[in-house]
C-alpha cells in the first residue's frame, strides 16, 4: 500500500500504530485517538494537557509555525498553552545563521502567546534535504475543565473561524513566490505571506471555550478544512452536512490555489479553528470569538449518521465532502518546480 505524503490516514492508525501504545496507565485520560489534537494526563488535581507536531513543509517561518501550531492543540482543548519544547534537525549545509533564525522564531512565538520554553535538542542530520524542527506542547488544566474533539453531540452546530487554507496560503507565498509573480500582483503575494500572522488560534480558542456550550474544538492542519471536519466527526463518531458557500476563502487564497490548481478546503489551514456548539449557544459563542478580532462564520452541523457526510454546493446540490488523501501544499510546492 502506497503511504502518501504527509500524516498517515486513519485506517494505519488504527490497524498498526494504535496497537504499539506500551503499556496502560491509570493517569492516561486520553491517549493516542482518531481526530484528538492532543493526549490529556491527571496529575493530582490537575490534567497536563499534551501536544506534538512536527514541521516538515515550510523553510522560512518554520520556528514560528512550530511554536503556534503545537500551542493551537493545546487551545482545542480550551487551555492556554503554557510549555514549549523542540528536536531540530538541520541539514548538513547548515550554519550559525540558520539556528538563530529558528530560536529567535520560537522565542518571538512564545512571547506572543505567554509561553516559556523549557528545552529540547538540536543537531546537524545527514541526507536531510531540508530542516525540520519536531514540537512538544503542555498546559494545564483543572480537572474536568476542558473539552476534546471528540464531545460533539448530534445536533451540534459547527463552525468555523477567520478561513480555509490559511497556513498554505502563508508557505506558498513565502516559498513560491518568484514562481506566483509570473501570475499575480505582488501586493497579493505580499498580503498573502502576511498570513502567518493569523496563524494561532489561542485566544479565540480560550474565549469560545470559556463563552460555554461548547462541546468540542479541532484545529484543521495537513488535509485542510475538508479534512479537519472528518477528523473532527471521527473523533465523535458522527456525521455532518457543510454548506460550501459558508466557508470562508480569503481572495489572496482563491487566487494562489487557482495558480496551483489546487483545492483550498484541502488545503493545510492551522490558524482555522473548528468548534462544535450547541444550537442555544451559538450566538454567546460567536460573541465572544469576534470580541477578540477573529471573523467566524456557522458552516454546518453534525449529525447522528456517521457516514452521512456531505458538502452542499453553491448550486445547492449534494455531494460526499472529499477526505484528502495528501495536503494540497504537497501538490503545489511538486507544480511549481516543474
Amino acid at each position: 500500500m502506497r503511504i502518501f505524503k504527509g500524516k498517515l490516514p486513519p485506517n494505519l492508525l488504527k490497524e498498526i500504530v494504535f496497537n504499539y501504545l506500551g503499556v496502560e496507565r491509570e493517569e492516561v485520560i486520553l491517549g493516542p485517538s482518531l481526530g484528538e489534537d492532543g493526549a490529556l494526563i491527571r496529575v493530582g488535581d490537575k490534567v497536563i494537557v499534551s501536544s506534538m507536531d512536527p514541521i516538515t513543509g515550510a523553510v522560512e517561518r518554520i520556528g514560528w509555525l512550530a511554536v503556534n501550531i503545537n500551542a493551537n492543540d493545546v487551545a482545542t482543548f480550551g487551555i492556554r498553552p503554557s510549555y514549549f519544547s523542540s528536536c531540530i534537525l538541520l541539514p548538513e549545509d547548515s550554519g550559525r545563521g540558520e539556528v538563530e533564525a529558528i530560536c529567535r522564531q520560537m522565542d518571538s512565538a512564545a512571547r506572543r502567546i505567554g509561553m516559556a520554553i523549557v528545552g529540547g535538542h538540536i543537531e546537524v542530520t545527514p541526507d536531510m534535504p531540508r530542516a525540520v524542527v519536531v514540537g512538544c506542547c503542555l498546559g494545564i488544566a483543572d480537572d474536568g475543565r476542558y473539552v476534546r474533539t471528540g464531545g460533539s453531540k448530534p445536533g451540534d452546530m459547527l463552525l468555523l473561524t477567520k478561513g480555509a487554507g490559511i497556513e498554505g496560503t502563508a508557505i506558498l507565498a513565502d516559498e513560491r513566490r518568484e514562481y506566483l509573480l509570473r501570475f499575480l500582483d505582488e501586493s497579493l503575494i505580499e498580503s498573502a505571506a502576511s498570513f502567518y500572522d493569523r496563524i494561532s488560534v489561542v485566544e479565540e480558542a480560550v474565549s469560545a471555550f470559556e463563552s460555554g456550550g461548547v462541546t468540542a474544538m479541532h484545529d484543521p492542519t495537513e488535509g485542510g478544512v475538508a479534512g479537519g471536519v472528518h477528523e473532527m466527526a471521527d473523533a465523535s463518531n458522527l456525521g455532518f452536512r457543510v454548506f460550501e458557500e459558508r466557508i470562508p476563502v480569503a481572495p489572496e487564497t482563491s487566487k494562489i490555489c487557482e495558480v496551483f490548481r489546487i483545492d483550498p478546503l484541502q488545503l493545510i489551514s492551522s490558524g482555522a479553528l473548528l468548534i462544535s456548539v450547541r444550537r442555544d449557544h451559538v450566538e454567546e459563542v460567536v460573541d465572544r470569538v469576534s470580541e477578540t478580532g477573529v471573523n467566524v462564520a456557522v458552516i454546518g452541523e453534525l449529525l447522528e449518521d456517521p457516514g452521512y457526510r456531505m458538502i452542499v454546493g453553491r448550486d445547492g446540490s449534494e455531494k460526499p465532502l472529499v477526505r484528502p488523501l495528501s495536503d494540497h501544499l504537497w501538490t503545489a510546492l511538486e507544480r511549481s518546480q516543474r
